[in-house]
């Protein structure tokens, strides 16, 4: 099946010159290039987060596939959906879905599932997509998306993921989508934000959790970057960095209520460490 844009000319512009115009400006070719397990970056619109997506994917070594892991916003589909094959059409051009890898992840996890309805009109993973067109043209996909649950399920699904790469001995970055702190004031978000981060650096997703629920963070990333963390240290993960924070006020000038933004790196070796 063909996954048409749900929000092309919305989220980002629905043309193939103004959008690959907006991401030149955000991508950083020069930039020093990570080998990363995974990585977080947001998914609002590329006006408000466009800069820290940017500069956070400028820091990848690209492989062959992203499994991009987001939360549901739409609520449609199964819980913990994998689409298993498919192409998905953005005004770059058409990206396919690793089919193979998608189904090893399905046969690995008990709760993953295949289906196609979670992803229909949910644009937690299309906004990856131009990015990752956009530096590599023929780059592969999984999309999943996650419904909230606990931490025992997202690590199992994690662990699936990590296993699945390493059987199939798949070159392939985890990407989780997700915004920060929603409708707080900058500062009070800025607070909170970074105690999650610091969790997120210390590669400790028991912790990001616990700071999440007791802090009331209201992450939409928790879920994906908590499933990320399982995966990346199983799949030798050491250090993490923050590339990148911001917030929709940098953008409007209202930093009264504000969604913010950050964009972390997890790779192998190295120190874990700070950013701007």
């Amino acid at each position: 099946m063909i996954r048409n844009p749900s929000v092309a000319g919305y989220f980002y512009p629905g043309s193939k010159a103004e959008l690959k115009a907006m991401i030149a400006k955000y991508v950083d070719k020069k930039a020093p290039k990570e080998e990363v397990v995974g990585l977080l970056a947001p998914h609002a619109g590329y006006q408000y987060s466009g800069e820290v997506a940017g500069a956070t994917i400028s820091r990848v070594a690209f492989k062959d596939t992203f499994i991009i892991i987001g939360p549901t916003h739409s609520g449609l589909g199964k819980p913990f959906s994998v689409m298993p094959e498919g192409t998905w059409r953005t005004p770059l051009g058409d990206v396919e879905v690793d089919a193979e890898l998608a189904r090893k992840i399905i046969a690995l996890s008990e709760y993953a599932e295949e289906d196609y309805a979670a992803h229909e009109d949910e644009h937690a993973v299309e906004v990856q997509v131009p990015f990752l067109q956009y530096i590599k043209p023929d780059v592969r996909i999984v999309p999943m998306i996650l419904a909230g649950a606990s931490l025992t399920i997202y690590k199992e699904i994690g662990h699936a993921i990590a296993g699945a790469i390493k059987e199939l001995g798949r070159e392939a970055v985890i990407l989780a989508s997700g915004d920060m702190t929603h409708h707080e004031p900058a500062a009070r978000a800025k607070e909170k934000d970074m105690k999650a981060v610091e969790a997120m650096l210390a590669l400790d997703e028991d912790e990001l959790t616990r700071r999440y629920n007791n802090l009331h963070i209201t992450m939409c990333a928790h879920g994906p970057v908590a499933t990320l963390i399982a995966a990346a240290k199983e799949l030798g993960a050491t250090g993490a960095e923050l590339v990148k924070y911001m917030n929709s006020g940098d953008a409007t000038g209202d930093h009264s209520d504000v969604v913010a933004y950050a964009g972390v790196i997890f790779k192998k070796g190295g120190s874990v460490k700070g950013g701007n």
